[in-house]
């Protein structure tokens, strides 16, 4: 009686075996599925929430945005006078900064700062009258700063030339933190030396972006308000710079001639044709260069 019902009741375990093993692998298998759903759903929250960068990496900027930024016409700038920019403070104590020769003007900024991102169009407009800028970038600050995700352009690996004076940007960081260009030590003296309330007024000590014009003038955080640029695309905003047009049409361009008047101060008004514009010389009066 019992040899029969022995083999039966192997069979029975072994089946019952089986079934526990299939059960663990299903359990196994779920749980390896929803760590992995999981995984995702982190993940697409930290795209969503920005992870703390910009919403794209710095590329080469457009032809188009370079063109229209860098060739806006004498007419339109005539017209936006000082577009209610604030103008960089007098220095005074200091060395003149120079460099191979010629003034030089010095720019300390990150790509991630939306304060560096609304003063960079203006700067390249100025900068435009003055020589000739290569290279330019192209990128928005951080998504959660404030304010948020400003288009604009970057200065990081750019090349510039001119007969009147020398353009030595610094761009320490992109909008993910990591490190871009590193500052010499006589660099980062100059910051640490100017970037004071003492030089740049009611600016906090350190504040980006730093400007240095030869030491003649200097200026801290931006001209204007960056929120005007928000919701923007690059090629708006630099359309807009060209015709002069629209609040940041109007307001760049103004910055520009402020930047521009500041920089006639380094190169003794020079060239002629920039620095003798009407809309120039009412805002040297207001930088106290008579």
């Amino acid at each position: 009686m019992t040899g029969p019902k022995m083999p039966r009741a192997r069979a029975m375990r072994e089946e019952m075996r089986r079934k526990e093993a299939r059960r663990k692998q299903f359990m196994y298998a779920g749980v390896a599925v929803g760590v992995v759903v999981i995984v995702v759903v982190v993940l697409v929250v930290v795209k969503v929430a920005g992870g703390g960068s910009s919403n794209d990496k710095t590329t080469s900027a457009s032809s188009s945005v370079v063109n229209q930024v860098t060739t806006v016409p004498a007419s339109v700038l005539e017209k936006a006078g000082d577009g209610g920019a604030t103008t960089p403070m007098k220095v005074s104590g200091q060395p003149a900064l120079t460099k191979d020769g010629k003034p030089e003007l010095f720019y300390f900024g990150a790509e991630w700062c939306p304060f560096c991102a609304a003063e960079r169009w203006p700067l390249a407009v100025a900068l435009s009258r003055f020589g000739e800028l290569k290279g330019l970038g192209q990128t928005h600050s951080r998504v959660d700063d404030q304010p948020s995700n400003i288009p604009t352009l970057s200065f990081h690996g750019s090349t510039y030339s001119s007969k009147y004076l020398t353009f030595t940007p610094i761009e320490t960081q992109d909008t993910d933190g990591n490190t871009l260009d590193t500052p010499s030590a006589d660099q980062q003296k100059l910051v640490q030396t100017l970037d004071t309330p003492k030089y740049v007024g009611g600016q906090q000590a350190g504040s980006i972006p730093f400007i240095t014009y030869g030491n003649k003038f200097a200026s801290a955080g931006s001209a204007y308000d960056p929120s005007i640029l928000s919701g923007k695309s690059h090629e708006e905003i630099a359309a807009n710079i060209h015709k002069g047009s629209g609040t940041d049409g109007k307001t760049i361009t103004g910055a520009a001639n402020v930047m521009t008047a500041t920089i006639c101060q380094m190169t003794n008004n020079q060239p002629s044709n920039v620095c003798s514009a009407p809309s120039i010389k009412s805002i040297e009066s207001k930088l106290g260069a008579g």
